[in-house]
């Protein structure tokens, strides 16, 4: 599946900024149409080291309300994590009827880095599509909406990444020797990866694999993801959807102009009412 992915897709600059910032003012609206009917929502957000998850998980929550959301930067579970069901850690941060929940990494790790580095013994692992298959069916019947994404970008390109951060001092740190031994590995990640599609693909939640070569591009792709599905979810519970930024922009200016007109005549018709009369006599 990965190797049929376009990794050339991009964006010309001048076509991204308002398109993208249309899409993140559609998202505000549908974001507060869905915490009003109570849509629960998770973004999953799974993908190559430096192929660009934290650039587009921030972009994402520039403009969302931030109350109606949590981020959570998923690590390897804590001791006490490791004592429990692997599954425990994630269903606490379930959000509310409402809320959005937004995982950078996620319980995709038990498929993906356990299984690649061997964290995690193999029976234990295979267990693992099934727990997920049947944790994201249990989160749909309750009425969440599952979004996940996987950033996609070839062996090259996260090299040349990788190369320029180690060259940026102020984002050298950012790459350690476990990237690079990742990058190392990076087909039997990518066998991985596809298992993991093959495995976990269903109706309910579905995967989006985002080209992500031009940055640009991958963002533009995730909003307009996100926003399609929070519509059709609406539609689906038969909720009244927002209308769109540019229709809600062009009554606003109807109105303006309306009232433009109005305060035109208004004062025209005032400047007459006022108007000094001439004397027909001269001045004295």
């Amino acid at each position: 599946m990965l190797e049929k992915i376009d990794l050339d897709r991009s964006l010309p600059k001048a076509e991204f900024k308002p398109r993208f910032e249309w899409l993140q003012e559609r998202l505000m609206d549908l974001q507060n149409a869905c915490w009003k009917e109570k849509i629960g929502s998770l973004l999953l957000f799974e993908g190559w080291d430096a192929a660009g998850k934290g650039t587009v998980v921030n972009s994402l929550t520039q403009r969302l309300e931030p109350r109606g959301f949590r981020l959570y930067s998923i690590q390897a579970p804590r001791t006490y994590e490791a004592s429990l069901p692997w599954l425990w850690r994630f269903w606490e941060k379930l959000p509310n009827y409402g809320e959005m929940a937004i995982f950078d990494r996620s319980w995709y790790g038990r498929v993906l880095v356990e299984r690649v580095e061997k964290l995690t013994p193999k029976e234990q692992v295979l267990a693992g599509y099934q727990d997920i298959v049947n944790f994201e069916r249990a989160l749909a019947d309750d009425g969440y909406v599952i979004l996940k994404f996987f950033l996609h970008i070839s062996k090259q390109e996260q090299r040349r990444r990788f190369k320029a951060l180690e060259k940026d001092p102020l984002n050298a740190w950012h790459v350690q020797d476990e990237d690079w031994q990742h990058h190392r590995k990076y087909e039997k990640y990518a066998r991985a990866t596809e298992d993991m599609f093959s495995r976990t693909e269903t109706e309910w939640a579905p995967w989006t694999i985002v080209e992500a070569t031009d940055l640009r591009w991958a963002r533009v792709r995730v909003f307009e993801t996100i926003v399609r599905k929070f519509e059709e979810s609406l539609q689906q519970r038969g909720a009244a959807v927002p209308p769109e930024p540019e229709k809600r922009k062009a009554h606003a200016d109807d109105g303006t102009r309306r009232g433009a007109d109005d305060r035109r005549s208004s004062s025209a018709g005032d400047a007459k009412a006022h108007k000094p009369k001439h004397s027909k006599k001269g001045r004295g």
